[in-house]
Formats: C-alpha cells, sequence, structure tokens
C-alpha cells in the first residue's frame, strides 16, 4: 500500500479521484469503512468544489471530440470497457463486497456480469438507433402531397452528472455512464461516499478501453461539500441521480436556474399482492426474496399484501421459509443476508421497528438488530395503513403485512403510499392480472416474478420515487437533445 493506494483483499485501488485522465489528490480524506467488521478501509481522497469544477471543465474540453467520433467507434470503445470488466470481474466484486457488504456470490454471478451487460447493450443499442423519416401530413391537411421529409436525430448534449447510491455501486454507476457515453456525452460521476472503490476501478477499466482523457471523470466525496458544486453548474447538461427524495429536491432546486434536464430514481414502497388463486409457495418465495441485499433494494416489496382466505396459511409458510435464512459475512457461500451498510443505516432501521411496535404493530419473525452491523429479518403485522412502517421507506430488511378483502381492497391499499416504484402480483388468474396491474401505480410491475430488468424496457418511478425514464431508447431520449430536420423537395439544384 502507497499513499494512495489501498490494498483491498488484494486488489489495489487508487484512493484519488480521476479527472481529465489523471489521478488527482485532494488535501483532505475521508474513511472508507467496511459494513462487514465496522474495519477502516482506508483514506480517500476528499472532493472540494475546486475538484468538481475541474471535473467539469474537463468533462467541457472533451465533450466536441467525443461528440464527434463515431457512433461505431464509441460502441468499440464500450465493448472495450465491457470487456475490461470482465476480465477484473472477480476483483470488482471482492472489493464491492467488502467496500458495501452485499453478497459475494452475487457479485460474481450477477452484478458484474450485468456491469458488462450494460456497457455491450448500450454500444449495441447506440448502432440501432433511428427513427424512419416521415412525410408531413401524408393523409391529407394543409401540407399534403408537398413532399416535406421529417428525419429525427439524436444530438450529444454536453457534460453529464451522474451520482450514484451505495447499495449497488458499480451496477448503478454503469447503468449511468454506458448509455450517457454511448450518446456522444461527457460525464462526471459522483459515487456515494459510503462505496466509493469500484467506480476508482472503473477509471482504470475506461483509460486501457482507450477512453479518451476527460471523457469519464470521477469525484468522490460528500454530497453535502461537493454536490452544489456539480448539479448547479452552467456547463453541466444532463443530471442523473438515484436516492432519497429529500436530496432530489435539492439538486431540482441547485440545477433550476440553469433549467439542466434531470432524471430521478428514487424511494420506494412497494406491495407484495398475494390473491388466494396464487401459487403459494411460489408467493411466499417471492416474499422472502424482499430481503435481498439485506433489504436495501429501492425496487423491494417491502409490503405484503395477502388475501384473507390465505393469510394464516402464508404466514405460517413464509416463517418457515424466511428460518432457513443464513445471515452472517457475506463472503461466505452459504450466506443469504448480509450487513446492512452504515451504523448510522442501522440504528435507522432499528428507530423504524422500535416505534411500530410501540404503536402496536406485532412483531412475526425478528425486530432486533443483531451483532456489527447486521439486522435480523423481520415481519410486522398488526400494521395501520397510515402508520409509519406502511408509509415510509425504512430501506432495511423490514416487512410488513397486511390483508384483503377483495381486488377493489387489495388496489386501494397497494395504491396508498406517496410511492411508485414498483409492484408485485401473485395470481393464478390472467385476467386478475390484467385488471389489478392496470390500476396499479408504479413504473415497473412483476406478475409471479421480482426483479427482471430487461435494458429495452423503460425504468423509472411515478409519484415520488422519479421523474423521467431510462432504458433503451428511453435513455437516449434523455442524454440526447432530439432534432427533427424537415426538408423541402424544391430549392435544390442538381447536379449530373
Amino acid at each position: 500500500m502507497t499513499e494512495h493506494t489501498l490494498t483491498v483483499a488484494g486488489v489495489a485501488v487508487d484512493t484519488r479521484h480521476w479527472i481529465g485522465g489523471r489521478r488527482v489528490a485532494s488535501a483532505g480524506t475521508f474513511t472508507d469503512v467496511s459494513p462487514i467488521d465496522g474495519k477502516a478501509i482506508g483514506a480517500i481522497s476528499r472532493g472540494t468544489p475546486a475538484e468538481a469544477a475541474e471535473a467539469v471543465a474537463a468533462a467541457k474540453a472533451a465533450f466536441p471530440g467525443w461528440a464527434a467520433t463515431p457512433r461505431a467507434e464509441r460502441a468499440r470503445i464500450l465493448h472495450a470497457v465491457a470487456d475490461g470488466v470482465e476480465k477484473r470481474l472477480e476483483e470488482l466484486a471482492i472489493v464491492e463486497t467488502t467496500d458495501n457488504g452485499a453478497l459475494l456470490r452475487s457479485h460474481r454471478r450477477g452484478v458484474m456480469p450485468r456491469v458488462a451487460h450494460n456497457f455491450r447493450f448500450f454500444a449495441d443499442w447506440l448502432l440501432t438507433l433511428d427513427h424512419e423519416d416521415f412525410d408531413t401530413y401524408p393523409s391529407g391537411g394543409s401540407a399534403a402531397g408537398r413532399g416535406h421529409t421529417n428525419h429525427v436525430s439524436w444530438d450529444p448534449a454536453g457534460p453529464c452528472v451522474l451520482i450514484t447510491p451505495w447499495n449497488a455501486p458499480l451496477m448503478m454507476a454503469s447503468w449511468k455512464v454506458a448509455p450517457a457515453l454511448a450518446a456522444g456525452n461527457t460525464v462526471v460521476l459522483k459515487p456515494a461516499e459510503w462505496t466509493p472503490l469500484t467506480a476508482s476501478l472503473l477509471a482504470d477499466i475506461t483509460a486501457e478501453a482507450g477512453l479518451p482523457a476527460g471523457v469519464l471523470n470521477i469525484v468522490q466525496g460528500y454530497g453535502s461539500e461537493i454536490g452544489d458544486a456539480l448539479t448547479s453548474h452552467p456547463d453541466v447538461r444532463r443530471i442523473s441521480f438515484t436516492g432519497s427524495v429529500p436530496t432530489a429536491r435539492h439538486i431540482a432546486a441547485s440545477s433550476a436556474p440553469n433549467l439542466t434536464p434531470t432524471s430521478f430514481e428514487l424511494g420506494g414502497k412497494s406491495p407484495l399482492l398475494v390473491f388466494a388463486d396464487a401459487d403459494l409457495d411460489l408467493a411466499v418465495d417471492l416474499a422472502v426474496e424482499q430481503y435481498d441485499n439485506a433489504g436495501q433494494v429501492c425496487l423491494a416489496a417491502t409490503r405484503i399484501l395477502v388475501e384473507e382466505p390465505i393469510a394464516e396459511e402464508f404466514t405460517r409458510r413464509f416463517t418457515e421459509k424466511a428460518a432457513g435464512l443464513t445471515q452472517g459475512d457475506p463472503r461466505d457461500e452459504a450466506t443469504d443476508v448480509g450487513p446492512n451498510i452504515h451504523p448510522r443505516q442501522l440504528e435507522k432501521i432499528d428507530g423504524f421497528v422500535r416505534r411500530a411496535v410501540a404503536a402496536g404493530a406485532r412483531t412475526v419473525i425478528g425486530g432486533h438488530p443483531g451483532d456489527g452491523q447486521y439486522y435480523a429479518p423481520t415481519l410486522l403485522t398488526d400494521v395501520a395503513q397510515d402508520s409509519e412502517i406502511v408509509q415510509e421507506e425504512v430501506f432495511g430488511p423490514v416487512l410488513t403485512l397486511q390483508t384483503f378483502r377483495d381486488e377493489d381492497e387489495a388496489v386501494r391499499l397497494a395504491n396508498d403510499t406517496r410511492f411508485g416504484l414498483a409492484a408485485t402480483l401473485a395470481t393464478g388468474d390472467h385476467e386478475r392480472a390484467d385488471r389489478v396491474t392496470a390500476q396499479l401505480v408504479a413504473g415497473t410491475v412483476w406478475v409471479n416474478c421480482f426483479f427482471v430488468r430487461d435494458l429495452q424496457a423503460p425504468f423509472g418511478g411515478s409519484r415520488e420515487s422519479g421523474v423521467g425514464r431510462e432504458g433503451g431508447t428511453w435513455s437516449f431520449d434523455f442524454y440526447c437533445d432530439l432534432k427533427n430536420t424537415v426538408t423541402a423537395p424544391k430549392g435544390w439544384k442538381h447536379h449530373g
């Protein structure tokens, strides 16, 4: 380990920012801590507004050249980035697990392969991005028969600020960085201060892949210290943020004077609706799956709504299934539930549970912290619809269970929060699935499945769960300035 290099599980990680194709150290540092054991990993460069401004300047300077780079060349470089991710998959997996406490087996088998796929998908989508030209008023109207042709194009927008969360650091970074770069934009990435390490490794991978200097810049540090310098900068033309509603409101206010377009993926309080005609074992599996990543998943269906006739049997099977979960070191292949990210988050989770119990909730399982930063998988019942535990995002391994009598009540309860990120439905009736999903307020609805994500699909939230959609062409619609060119048939000089 040198002054600016940490050795994390045998992997060298540079602790400095990545700005303009070079490493930049700050005068100050902050300590990165592993949630696995609460021990310090090391000191990380702590960005200031000066480094934030330097990163935006580097992105601005690199933008004209990258925007003019042919699509095929941009795609080639993004595929080279994916190659680099796959080459270093094991290193990325162990560093990410050390940094955020998520399961190592998940990082190896799911998350890091998805990171590579994100870069490949948007590289390939770029090459097929097109809109068929069309004539103006082809079926009549005042301009009928004049032969005007419309051509839609996606123009690079400029420097983008991308702010990512700690629960899936590199996966969320690649979900934003890949389409932004594919679109011809340059990027300033601000990783969460609790999980900065794999973003630093991504800088190395992109450099090795041949990404020009300044096209990707990474600034580490606290949002409270450098956030405004990034989001209020007049040279920033897009902001994509995943995180909390209060922070999104702050970013919206900060960026408003420049009318900077924003994309927000925010909190959730998603329901799992289980009807009496559902495959009950499947429904129980879906419910227990919500403890994934120690409940630190924005899409998690933390409100379980069960039709009354099957509620008792569902609860019995759920309790039995959840009892089989192994909580412990996320580096162990046998572990199902790892630690929560930070002592502050653990305290927040326990506060939600204690207040719920004090208000009359009954603890079916869990309800208490364990050793270190681990919280026992928890199920609470006898909760009121207007209670805090039902209405507010806990972001931990805490589920609630309520019952309903019929479809109308199920839909009413499901929609009765200020959020609308996702919903999951378990039923054996196709017609019921169609009826209910049509009424649910959610950006994504899963029927008899959970967490199936296709990058072609639009992703985002309704209500306070977000603004805008990303994925497939929707990502390019956000990261580009769409242009329509109308061409007349006359006025041309003919040569030949």
